[in-house]
């Protein structure tokens, strides 16, 4: 990640209530279109969490990291609420990301 700027911490699925994976970046786009594309392999390759349902920007990547991290404790239906909050449709948000 870069030393300054913005970061993301971000949550993609496979469908409405399918498989989470749980991330932090400094480079939304470009780490969405790396899932997407299955262009590692790993845990969004295996299960096909390709739909960015959720994501939220922060200043600084030390409480980013703290924030993925604690999310990536919480209990599913955690997950969800805070998915559904923001996103009750479980829409794909890349798309307004790129315009």
């Amino acid at each position: 990640m870069a030393p300054f700027g913005r970061y993301f911490v971000y949550i993609l699925a496979s469908r409405r209530y399918g498989a989470i994976y749980v991330g932090v970046t400094g480079n939304l786009i470009a780490r969405t279109y790396v899932h997407r594309e299955d262009i590692l392999d790993g845990f969004s390759s295996r299960y096909k969490t390709h739909l960015l349902v959720f994501y939220e920007q922060h200043g600084d990547p030390i409480e980013a990291i703290t924030r993925e991290k604690r999310i990536k404790k919480w209990l599913r239906p955690w997950k969800i609420r805070l998915i559904e909050e923001n996103n009750p449709e479980w829409r794909d948000l890349y798309p307004d990301l790129l315009g």
